[in-house]
């Protein structure tokens, strides 16, 4: 069994971490170096940094940002927000990030994955899709940060950047995030059967429970936010419970 990963995701926005519902009503939740070094100290196997407004802004991802994380940090740093072409991929990694996240820009140009991948390898090429239940009983991609649907199914989208070249699948279930009603299991299970390539969960998380049963949906990471900003359980409360139901994790 693979060593399943817990992964504290930072939502910025004009420098500081943010936390809302769905996207939305936005609450300052602290500066993001100061939380990325908690986490780690509590046993983080890597830290997710999303520029949320960089995409509906049309700017680029704040990078001072990035290299104040990186200053205080030693895991692993995914960062994504604002990459639209692969030089704002070289910057990001140039500034500290391990991993490159493309949501929207890959929607519209799928070609973008396999540009980042073809010049800094696989295992720094992460796809951001954001899903959304739609009215057949499916899932929609949605892009700009929740803001408009695409159309397009979110399991065959998974499938064409896998193949475009994304060394991973950051799974945002847009109808959950913020909600602490639990990861989408269904949406969950469903996309890791049609990739070969890991998958981390996002959206809902509000006990070891939830990060459990994504786990055991599928997923080789679960990624939160709410239940760690908020102070209602640590990393290495969830790796204890996580590891007392047999599950692996790095302790």
């Amino acid at each position: 069994m693979l060593t399943a990963r817990i992964i504290p995701c930072l939502d910025v926005k004009d420098g500081r971490v943010v936390k809302g519902v769905r996207f939305q009503g936005l609450r300052d939740a602290g500066d993001p170096a100061e939380l990325a070094e908690r986490y780690e100290d509590q046993g983080a196997d890597e830290i997710v940094l999303l520029d949320v407004s960089a995409t509906p802004e049309g700017r680029a991802h704040a990078v001072r940002t990035v290299e104040r994380v990186r200053a205080r940090l030693g895991i692993p740093l995914t960062v994504g927000g604002g990459v639209r072409a692969v030089d704002d991929a070289a910057r990001l990694l140039d500034s500290g990030a391990d991993k490159v996240a493309a949501n929207t820009a890959a929607v519209a140009r799928p070609e973008l994955l396999s540009e980042i991948a073809e010049r800094f390898g696989l295992q720094c090429t992460v796809v951001a899709i954001d899903a959304a239940r739609d009215d057949q009983g499916g899932f929609e991609v949605v892009v700009r940060s929740g803001r408009e649907p695409t159309g397009v199914d979110a399991v065959d989208w998974a499938r064409q950047a896998q193949a475009r070249g994304a060394g991973e699948v950051l799974l945002t279930s847009w109808d959950r995030d913020g909600t602490r009603e639990g990861y989408d299991l269904e949406l969950l299970e469903t996309l890791c059967a049609a990739v070969d390539v890991p998958v981390i969960a996002s959206g809902g998380a509000a006990t070891a429970r939830d990060l459990a049963a994504a786990l055991r949906a599928g997923a080789s990471a679960v990624l939160a936010a709410s239940l760690f900003h908020d102070g209602d359980l640590t990393v290495a409360d969830l790796k204890g419970t996580l590891a007392r139901e047999g599950l692996e994790v790095r302790r």
